[in-house]
């Protein structure tokens, strides 16, 4: 497994194929400043998955940045990605790593006080806070929890784990990375934002000067 760096996730979601190839999506935000790619897919065949995961895994090659798949662990043993991120209703983390390898990348899905308390226990790399603001890239029953929450979730897991990485996803913006960071976000994942920006690869640049920013102000 390569070394785990947390602070900018893009997800690489099917739905952005009309902006173009998944692959060559995944090794521009690599090369941009991405530090971790994930593959998000809810309608495809497995066939299909294996398929176009392990496409993202051969485009990733050469930039040296590490690829998980969202949800589905046999599609990432299959198309050989270094890990798996898991929500709520997905394989226990037990299981995942058991199946995975010591040196998988794992991830899970934070929405809940019940969740945090899995996610602090669990055999995990990272835990991801979501559903912080109102987004249009997944439908989420759930309200947002606002950086009010963030903060409450992010306290508890790292009262349990106090070295696992927590970050923030759903309608994070440019403008709201510097609050996010400051309510204890050690990095952010996003798609339309950077995704769907006119000029991708300075969208991504942005992201990551932003990111760095706040973290070392919040070190300071």
């Amino acid at each position: 497994m390569r070394p785990l760096d947390y602070r900018l996730i893009a997800i690489v979601d099917a739905a952005l194929a009309d902006v173009a190839p998944l692959p060559d999506l995944a090794a521009r935000a690599a090369r941009a400043g991405a530090t971790l790619i994930q593959y998000r897919d809810k309608t495809a065949s497995t066939r299909l998955m294996i398929e176009r995961a392990g496409a993202i895994r051969a485009a990733l090659a050469d930039t040296g940045i590490a690829f998980v798949v969202n949800d589905r662990v046999d599609v990432a043993l299959a198309a050989g990605a270094d890990g798996v991120h898991l929500g709520a209703e997905d394989m226990e983390a037990e299981q995942a790593r058991a199946l995975l390898g010591p040196r998988a990348i794992i991830g899970l899905t934070v929405k809940t006080p019940e969740d945090a308390t899995r996610a602090g226990t669990a055999p995990v790399d990272y835990a991801c806070i979501g559903g912080v603001f109102e987004t249009l890239s997944k439908v989420n029953p759930n309200p947002p929890v606002g950086l009010d929450g963030l903060k409450a979730l992010r306290r508890q897991i790292r009262a349990i784990n106090p070295a696992l990485p927590v970050g923030a996803i759903a309608g994070i913006t440019l403008t709201r990375i510097p609050d996010v960071i400051a309510a204890g976000a050690d990095g952010v994942a996003a798609i339309s934002a950077l995704f769907r920006a006119d000029d991708i690869e300075a969208a991504i640049r942005g992201f990551r000067t932003t990111i760095d920013h706040g973290l070392k102000e919040r070190q300071a």
